[in-house]
């Protein structure tokens, strides 16, 4: 046996076919039963895709960097579950292209961060974080008081309709207004609220120095996009499973 080993180690052309085959059997070993099941991911009552806001506002999130320092994936600890909330699931990510998993926290994790800060805070947090966090390393970002872009938001939310987020075509095509009427919304009784659940409405920079109270502002978006993380789903109605300690 340890002669015919030795062959196989000795031949280059044994030695490839032995690890052709190894990487089909594995790949088979882990693929073949994905065509067995319904999906891969969980289902969750409450996730939606973002409205035209908060995926603007998520544009430039990770056109900021944001992703360098803060991750989005509460791992199922209980040192983690007690300081950041429910451990993050899979099915809160499937609309994210791309997600924003991963284990690099100079900052701290942002899965549950909506609700958690009031507008005015985040506001006054993005552009001079020292005033509310003397102790932050994170820089300033004042150049968000700046007007957004957003005349091509049809056509991110038609993109994503390809990679399969379910963007009806009237949303796609109401898209650009559904931005300012979730900044003009002052209560839940707003259409775009019945649009997007949970959505957060108003003008986040309302009354920020430097700002142009006539525009939709890129902290507007930004902030819209962090106060929806973590809100859509009801933990209370999700299975428990064992947390490792």
């Amino acid at each position: 046996m340890f002669k015919q080993h030795k062959v196989l180690e000795t031949n280059v052309f044994f030695l490839a076919v032995g690890i052709l085959l190894m990487i089909i059997v594995g790949g088979l070993v882990e693929v073949v039963p994905l065509f067995s099941i319904e999906s891969t991911i969980e289902k969750v009552d409450g996730v939606r895709p973002y409205s035209p806001l908060e995926l603007a506002g998520r544009n430039i999130y990770i056109r900021e960097g944001c992703y360098l320092c803060h991750s989005q994936m509460i791992r199922p600890f209980k040192d983690e579950v007690e300081r950041y909330g429910h451990y993050s699931l899979a099915a809160e990510s499937k609309y994210d292209h791309p997600f924003q998993w991963g284990s690099k926290r100079s900052g701290p994790d942002l899965a549950r961060v909506g609700g958690k800060y009031t507008n005015d805070w985040h506001v006054r947090h993005l552009v001079n974080p020292r005033d509310v966090v003397p102790e932050s390393i994170m820089p300033g970002y004042p150049h968000l008081k700046r007007p957004l872009a957003y005349a091509t938001i049809s056509a991110d939310l038609k993109a994503l309709k390809v990679t399969g987020v379910p963007y009806t075509d009237a949303q796609i095509a109401s898209a650009k207004a559904d931005v300012e009427a979730q900044v003009a919304a002052e209560s839940a009784d707003a259409p775009i609220a019945a649009s997007y659940p949970k959505a957060r409405l108003g003008k986040a920079s309302a009354g920020m120095a430097g700002v142009d109270q006539t525009k939709v502002t890129e902290l507007d978006a930004l902030v819209a996009y962090l106060q929806v993380l973590g809100t859509m789903v009801d933990f209370t109605t999700v299975n428990p499973e064992s947390i490792r300690r």
